[in-house]
C-alpha cells in the first residue's frame, strides 16, 4: 500500500515520562491541529518502568495521529530518536523532548528555512548561534557551567561554530534523516553531536533558529550524563577519523 503523504513527523523519546508527557501531548495537539498540513506524533518508549505506557494508552484516544513505538529495553535517548526517525513517514522529521522545554511552536520558524532549501534546522539557546536565543527559565548554575565547558570541547573536536549542540529540538528533511540516522551509532546523550557532525560531513545545509527555552528541574540528565557526552564526542571524532561512518 502507498505511504500516506505526511508533511511533519514529530518524534518524542520517552523513558519514565508519566508525569510530563500528558501535558506535552495536549500542547502538541493544541498547536498542530490548527495546521493545514498532515502530521504524525511518534512516541518512542525507551523501556519505561513507571506508568508511561498506561498514560499513552489513555492519550491514544485523545491525541490525533498518535503512534507508539514500544520497546521493553532501555537503550538511551539517542537510540530512541534514531528508531523514531527511521520509522517516521514525514517529509520533515522533528525530534522534541518529552517536557516540551522548547515549545512545539518553534517549528513555525523552522519551516521557512526548509522552504529555502536547508536540509537540517536546529534550535539553539545561545545568542551566538541565533539572535534572541536564551533560557527563559535557566538551568542551575553548575549545569550551565558544565554546558559551556563541554561546548568548548565539542567545538574544538568535532562541531566547530555551533554554540549549542544539545538543545532537544532538531528537524531534518526526510532524505537527510535517513542518511544521517542510518549511520549514527551513539545511543546516549551525545547523539546530538554525532548527528550534527554527520550532517556537516554529508555537506547538508544546517539552519539555526533561536530557542526560548524553559528548564524543567526534573530533567533526567545528571552529572554522569555530561561526562558521557564528552566521551561520545571523542567516539564521534574517532569514528570520523577512521572512516567508520562510510560517508
Amino acid at each position: 500500500m502507498p505511504q500516506p503523504d505526511i508533511h511533519l513527523s514529530v518524534i518524542i523519546p520517552a523513558y519514565n515520562e508519566a508525569h510530563r508527557l500528558p501535558e506535552t501531548l495536549r500542547r502538541f495537539q493544541q498547536h498542530l491541529a490548527k495546521k493545514t498540513f498532515d502530521y504524525e506524533i511518534l512516541v518512542v518508549l525507551d523501556g519505561p518502568t513507571d506508568g508511561t505506557r498506561e498514560v499513552l494508552q489513555k492519550a491514544a484516544s485523545e491525541v490525533n495521529n498518535l503512534k507508539i513505538v514500544d520497546r521493553a529495553v532501555n537503550r538511551g535517548k539517542g537510540y530512541a530518536v534514531r528508531e523514531g526517525m527511521l520509522k517516521a513517514s514525514g517529509r520533515v522529521r522533528l525530534f522534541s523532548d518529552a517536557d516540551n522545554s522548547t515549545d512545539i511552536a518553534h517549528f513555525d520558524k523552522m519551516q521557512p528555512l526548509f522552504e529555502q532549501g536547508y536540509d537540517v534546522v536546529i534550535c539553539s539557546r545561545h545568542p551566538k548561534d541565533a539572535a534572541g536565543a536564551g533560557q527563559v527559565v535557566p538551568q542551575v548554575w553548575y549545569k550551565r557551567l558544565f554546558g559551556k565547558l563541554g561546548n568548548l570541547f565539542i567545538q574544538l573536536v568535532v562541531v566547530r561554530g555551533v554554540w549549542d549542540t544539545q538543545c532537544g529540538f532538531k528537524a531534518f528533511r526526510d532524505h537527510a534523516a535517513e542518511k544521517i540516522f542510518s549511520r549514527a551509532v551513539v545511543d546516549g546523550w551525545g547523539f546530538d553531536i554525532e548527528v550534527l557532525a554527520l550532517a556537516r560531513a554529508l555537506n547538508y545545509r544546517i539552519g539555526i533558529i533561536p530557542a526560548r527555552w524553559i528548564n524543567d528541574p526534573t530533567s533526567h540528565v545528571g552529572f554522569g550524563g555530561y561526562l558521557g557526552v564528552l566521551w561520545d564526542t571523542v567516539r564521534v571524532w574517532r569514528n570520523l577519523a577512521n572512516r567508520k561512518y562510510k560517508l
